[in-house]
């Protein structure tokens, strides 16, 4: 009887598609059976992604093979340790739980061709010492996410075409086409419009074909297969007339999406639109589509969404009208169910400073980026530890050594001192206005005007007589002479015996 009964391995599906993607984490259970007590060697899970391609061309009696291979990614994860070697398992059922994460970057989708193939897969293996190892296998189905400028796919295309006739005909045939966008996801339809002028002698039929070009490339050579997916034909256009023909063609849903981004197998799509003419060349238009997988199609424009036809099977996503939200104030309300409370302006709804829009009493807000209480975190809610200082009173304005909040006037001092340690006032030569401090007396102006009164609480300073007050601008009058320096600043008592 064989030790081993059942080796199984199972994973999580992360969408209702069964996809993954780049960045997305597998997670799943390996469940291994055993009848009795087996010594196992190693025992892990393994992802990997792998593109490859193989054909063979004859030439004459030579037939050459063209082959290619690429390798995305390759992942491990034991659950046995990698470095017990001997590691005895009990007889019973075992359950090993295993997480891998796909890594990022640009990967293309899976893909089965008739001559090549991009497979991801998870793969569990048990090995044991002389015995044969033990694997199961699960194919993921990888859908990639990248599409760089998706949205600029979304608008229209626009192309035209003129034919001259030839020999069976004279006149020509001008054709205008409009297709509503490029991107689109298997189940939507294209819309098709086509504006067709003939002046010729000739009948003309106008067709509408989705072609599918499969490219494989090895070494330098390629093999690449056409396929048609859809073809829809017009009604006849008879001579000397013009009409306007609109189609809609159908995606089918099991379609392959664009790949791009493999170097070895590329999956591209065109819409050709053309006249269907007899005995002449068929002029025709050729517009690039790209097809995205379903799983996208809720993230970027899909058919149905405001502003775009409604083509699609898929329910279209919730899109604001204008920068406000459904139900939000200024905008329309498209649910059954209350507005929440939105702040008008700046403030929260209820704020200090702000509207209140609902029923309850407005919740304590923060003024500032500073919590409500020392107590509470961050804008009053408790369990968050804010550590901004408050800023200070005042900014503070550094000057040299010391930091000086607000300039202040002194009452005792004046802006022409010199020096912070002087008590002495030098005045300028010459004879500029002052302005009386605000805690001193009005001055007459007198003759020789009494020493300043300094207050008791003040410091004393050994201060010259102030100089007096000018009521009006003596330089201006200029009949008089201006008064003598010894006027307006007498010699004090030590200058005098000085003097003597």
């Amino acid at each position: 009887m064989p030790a081993i009964q059942s080796l199984t391995m199972t994973f999580d599906a992360l969408n209702d598609f069964g996809t993954v993607s780049e960045g997305d984490t597998l997670t799943g259970k390996v469940t291994l059976a055993l009848s009795k007590q087996t010594t196992v060697e190693s025992f892990f899970v393994k992802a990997k992604g792998d593109a490859d391609v193989r054909w063979t061309k004859k030439n004459g009696d030579h037939t050459h093979t063209y082959s290619a291979h690429t390798r995305y990614f390759k992942l491990k994860q034991f659950l046995i340790p990698e470095n017990s070697k001997e590691t005895v398992v009990p007889q019973g059922i075992h359950v090993y739980s295993f997480s891998i994460q796909i890594p990022p970057g640009s990967m293309p989708s899976s893909f089965r061709g008739s001559h090549g193939k991009i497979v991801y897969k998870l793969e569990a293996k048990l090995c044991r010492s002389w015995r044969m190892d033990h694997t199961v296998e699960k194919e993921i189905n990888f859908v990639s996410n990248s599409f760089p400028n998706l949205q600029s796919l979304m608008s229209h295309q626009v192309g035209s075409t003129n034919k001259e006739m030839g020999f069976f005909s004279k006149g020509n045939a001008h054709m205008d086409v409009t297709v509503d966008r490029r991107a689109y996801a298997p189940g939507e339809t294209i819309t098709i419009v086509a504006k067709i002028h003939n002046t010729s002698t000739s009948e003309m039929t106008p067709k509408f074909s989705l072609i599918r070009d499969v490219i494989y490339r090895a070494h330098g050579n390629t093999k690449t297969e056409n396929t048609v997916i859809h073809k829809v034909a017009g009604d006849c256009i008879k001579t000397k007339t013009q009409k306007h023909v609109k189609c809609a063609m159908k995606i089918p849903r099991d379609l392959l999406q664009t790949i791009q981004n493999c170097d070895i197998i590329s999956v591209e799509y065109h819409l050709k639109v053309y006249l269907d003419i007899s005995f002449a060349f068929d002029p025709e238009i050729i517009f690039p589509v790209v097809m995205f997988p379903p799983v996208m199609a809720a993230h970027f424009y899909p058919a149905g969404a405001i502003g775009g036809p409604s083509n699609s099977d898929f329910p279209p996503p919730a899109v604001a009208t204008g920068p406000y939200p459904g139900g939000a104030f200024g905008g329309p309300s498209n649910s059954d169910f209350p507005p929440p409370a939105v702040a008008m302006g700046p403030y929260p709804g209820g704020a200090i400073g702000g509207q209140s829009n609902g029923n309850f009493p407005p919740p304590p807000v923060a003024m500032g980026p500073y919590p409500t209480s020392p107590h509470s975190g961050t804008y009053g809610q408790p369990g968050v530890q804010n550590y901004s200082a408050p800023p200070p009173a005042y900014p503070a304005h550094t000057s040299g050594d010391y930091n000086n909040p607000v300039p202040m006037a002194s009452p005792y001092g004046s802006p022409f001192s010199s020096s912070s340690s002087s008590s002495v006032l030098h005045p300028p030569p010459t004879a500029p206005t002052f302005h009386t401090p605000p805690c001193a007396p009005d001055i007459n102006p007198p003759p020789y005007p009494p020493p300043l009164n300094v207050s008791p609480t003040a410091p004393s300073y050994n201060m010259l007589p102030s100089a007096p007050m000018m009521n009006s601008d003596f330089l201006s009058q200029s009949d008089e002479a201006p008064p003598a320096y010894s006027l307006l600043f007498p010699p004090s008592a030590a200058e005098k015996s000085d003097a003597k």
